[in-house]
């Protein structure tokens, strides 16, 4: 019988994907041979490294630093992890020194592209347990990320960038929309209309509810947009670059007579047993946004349009270190295209939200301006009662914005942009 892969490997492995693969986290877990191989208590841990590695990464690296004297070589993926997921065990998930550098350099020795560095590792992880904790402790939550990200965010949000970065250092809480009245036994907190449950809740399938489709995974700031088209019973309403769901799901849930249009046909597939589970129906239809035709005007339209998901990455932590700054400018002109396009789908008078989990001002306000000066549009600006009384949730110019710090204290929201739009 072959022997269970050590938890730290797997880890290593994951990130190499993620880092020098440029994969997503998501895609790097599920094809991960020795993460998958992993029984539940060491896939939690291999995963738990994995994640902390990517939250932490600036600080990582500048405490290791200190302890290298040169940079290891561009092809020593196996060395370079190891070094990154043992420090993180060491700084972020307060493993103990003797298991981080044992077992760290235990794996290296058994690999032949890594043995040469086992020594190396070996001396740099002591001295980071040692001598890299306090310095680690006292980087701004800044220094975790990006910097030309976290050079934007100040830009963009002056002091409230580092509550934003220190929002990210953490797990976030579990978000569920209720597709009706909660069901029995499903203990959580209310919060902007969704559910909250703490982070390291037991598995989902396992939760009141879950068979009876009562709910879905989202989070809270993310079910806002689709609440601020009102009142949908017995309307037509598009959901645009609708999968995995969420929004489409809300919008069944609310009366609405929904298509579901999405450009990849697997996404769509997952949306579809999204509607199966949970019991609601909508049309769906694989197909270009921008080469469609629709059959007839929309009453309203829900556009959550492709981004950076920069407001995403208290959940995705690796999207930091996988967008570059040019991202941000092909998105942009995508998403110019998109809402010009939705232009014609929606009927005079018919209501249109544009929403972007993106931070980026040219993502979100930007486009937005550019589709006022258009003509096309009015803005309907949005009170603070739509969003459960939250003020600190509506710009001056009556749009949504929602940030990672916004409800510190109940473990955050996800970033959001949202704006509703009237068509001339």
């Amino acid at each position: 019988m072959t022997a269970p892969p050590s938890p730290r490997r797997a880890a290593a492995d994951v990130l190499i994907a993620v880092l020098d693969e440029r994969r997503t986290l998501d895609d790097a877990l599920a094809h991960a041979e020795r993460f998958d191989r992993l029984d539940g208590r060491d896939r939690a841990f291999a995963r738990a490294i994995v994640s902390a590695t990517l939250r932490r990464l600036g600080g990582i690296d500048a405490t290791l630093a200190r302890f290298l004297h040169k940079p290891l070589p561009e092809d020593a993926h196996l060395g370079r992890a190891l070094l990154r997921t043992g420090a993180a065990q060491a700084l972020a998930l307060d493993t103990p020194a003797h298991a981080v550098v044992s077992e760290t350099v235990a794996v290296a020795r058994a690999d032949r592209k890594a043995a040469g560095f086992a020594g190396l590792i070996n001396a740099v992880l002591r001295k980071t347990c040692t001598e890299g904790r306090a310095s680690f402790a006292a980087l701004p939550a800044g220094a975790d990320l990006p910097a030309w990200l976290y050079t934007r965010w100040r830009a963009a949000y002056g002091d409230a960038a580092a509550a934003i970065a220190a929002s990210l250092r953490a797990e976030p809480p579990l978000d569920l929309t209720l597709k009706a009245a909660r069901p029995d036994g499903l203990e959580a907190t209310p919060l902007l209309g969704s559910l909250r449950l703490p982070a390291g809740s037991p598995p989902l399938e396992t939760l009141a509810g879950y068979d009876e489709g009562a709910w879905w995974v989202q989070d809270a700031a993310a079910a806002l947009p689709a609440r601020l088209l009102g009142d949908v019973r017995g309307e037509r309403v598009l959901d645009l670059c609708a999968a995995p769901g969420g929004k489409t799901m809300q919008l069944a849930a609310a009366g609405a007579a929904v298509t579901a249009l999405d450009i990849a046909e697997p996404r769509l597939s997952r949306l579809g047993e999204n509607l199966s589970r949970t019991g609601l129906a909508a049309e769906r239809v694989c197909a270009d946004a921008l080469g469609w035709a629709a059959p007839a005007p929309f009453d309203a339209v829900m556009l959550d349009a492709p981004c950076t998901a920069t407001g995403t990455v208290r959940r995705h932590p690796d999207v930091a270190w996988l967008r570059r700054p040019g991202d941000i400018r092909t998105l942009a002109a995508l998403q110019a295209k998109l809402l010009a396009r939705a232009a014609g789908f929606v009927r005079p008078g018919g209501r249109l939200v544009y929403a972007v989990c993106s931070l980026e001002p040219e993502e979100g306000p930007e486009i937005v301006a550019a589709a006022l000066r258009s003509g096309d549009w009015t803005r309907a600006p949005i009170n603070p009662g739509e969003v459960f009384g939250a003020a600190a949730l509506v710009t001056p110019e009556g749009d949504l914005r929602t940030l990672p710090s916004h409800f510190a204290a109940q473990g955050g929201i996800d970033g959001f942009y949202a704006a509703r739009l009237v068509r001339r």
